[in-house]
């Protein structure tokens, strides 16, 4: 498909789903009683403030992580409805992390071979920000694809480069309506949204029904177990509201009458799962091992989720202790990036511009722009250079490998980089 012939088709919002904090679960409608993690409050981790913004009220709203002891899904009651946070003004731009564009290529490239996409296959991606992924498929002779995308701001994005998107939230209805129109999927896919998905069942639902009887659905997310195993808190904010891992899968596969085939463990995002549902089929010995792992470690239990609310304390005592023995030495320290997590960690741990002086990000989109909460101003990556900063804050810490290798020059000056995840730990660019 060629760039500029793609559709941006906005669709009514009435699809949205409602705010409510019902003590229910999104999954299987058990009562919410036991605390994962309890985050205090925090502002919307993607509300980058103008200037005259930062003199205003925001909005300040629980990261209160609960787990459900009947299907074992840990989630956030919905305190904001998905569209007060994806909006037209949405920040985030999935291409300006070329690693992470490398790893949408790489998916692109194994799902075609995999399951033998011929140029009639029709590919669906669910939350396909800026063409990011979509754009892989028609080099590989699979042109008929769409995009849905509930942000009109980063659907444009991608419509530049020649994919049709839907503009919606996607859900039972628009399933249905894309099936009627186009008839259903031989893929469908969704990297990092399942997490972001208040109404479960109905996203889940829709998934099963855009999918054909041969099909396969695939979605990527950061796993559960890594996220307690290394202290990722900051990956909890309102966008996410629920956090999965394995069994918990399985217990939303069951419930859909979907066949749990396969599994994958990925680096990205400090440890992520890659699932494959289908309508038939037999559960891989991968989903099979990493069930019965999981089941042995304890994920149906409630002692095994006892403790991370401790361990999310210390680390960051750990980080403030640095922080002040930096400053109290006369450090300059800077921070990198401007991610929703890096909005939690600053947040949770009351980091502003008395400990950073400035945050840098590669996407224009936030230059000019403070962060939610802790408003600390938000420059150009070369802003670095002329700081020449003694400490930088590394606060998408899962893309440190692209980071340091990127900013390797800042060794001329000494400066050395921080990562805040499981623990402070500083990094030599010579090393």
């Amino acid at each position: 498909m060629s760039a500029g012939s793609a559709s941006l088709v906005v669709q009514p919002s009435d699809t949205a789903p409602a705010t409510h904090t019902s003590g229910a679960c999104r999954l299987c409608g058990a009562g919410l009683k036991h605390t994962l993690v309890d985050l205090g409050k925090s502002p919307l981790c993607e509300t980058f403030l103008s200037e005259q913004q930062i003199d205003q009220m925001e909005p300040f709203f629980p990261l209160h992580v609960l787990i459900c002891d009947n299907c074992w899904l840990a989630q956030l009651k919905e305190y904001v409805a998905a569209d007060g946070i994806f909006t037209d003004q949405y920040p985030y731009y999935s291409s300006y992390s070329t690693s992470w564009v490398a790893h949408a290529k790489a998916y692109c490239e194994m799902i075609a071979k995999r399951r033998s996409l011929a140029a009639d296959a029709f590919v669906v991606e669910l939350a396909s920000n800026d063409g990011y992924l979509l754009q892989h498929f028609a080099p590989l002779g699979v042109p008929n694809i769409l995009g849905v995308e509930p942000s009109a701001n980063v659907a444009e994005e991608a419509a530049r480069k020649g994919i049709p998107v839907l503009v919606d939230f996607f859900g039972k209805a628009l399933a249905e309506k894309i099936v009627a129109e186009k008839g259903q999927a031989d893929v469908v896919l969704g990297n990092n949204v399942l997490a972001h998905v208040p109404d479960l069942n109905d996203f889940f639902g829709g998934a099963v029904r855009l999918v054909k009887p041969d099909g396969v659905i695939t979605f990527e997310f950061p796993h559960l177990e890594t996220l307690l195993r290394e202290n990722q808190f900051d990956t909890i904010y309102h966008e996410h509201f629920c956090y999965f891992s394995a069994t918990a899968i399985a217990a939303l596969a069951k419930r859909h009458g979907v066949v749990f085939v396969d599994v994958e463990e990925l680096p990205t995002h400090g440890g992520s799962l890659r699932v494959y549902l289908a309508k038939s089929g037999t559960p891989s010995k991968a989903v099979v091992d990493m069930l019965a792992r999981e089941e042995a470690a304890g994920f149906k239990t409630l002692a095994f989720y006892a403790g991370f609310d401790a361990r999310v304390k210390r680390t960051k005592r750990k980080l403030l202790s640095f922080l002040i023995e930096a400053k109290e030495q006369g450090k300059k320290i800077v921070g990198y990036g401007a991610p929703g997590k890096g909005n939690t960690l600053l947040n949770y741990c009351g980091i502003s511009t008395d400990f950073l002086d400035f945050t840098v990000d590669r996407n224009p989109h936030k230059h000019g722009r403070y962060t939610p909460g802790t408003h600390i101003p938000i420059l150009p990556v070369e802003a670095i250079d002329d700081a020449k900063p003694d400490y930088i804050l590394i606060l998408p810490w899962n893309l440190r490998k692209e980071i340091v290798a990127q900013m390797r020059h800042v060794e001329a000056w000494g400066a050395k980089f921080v990562v805040p995840i499981p623990e402070a730990t500083i990094i030599d660019p010579k090393e």
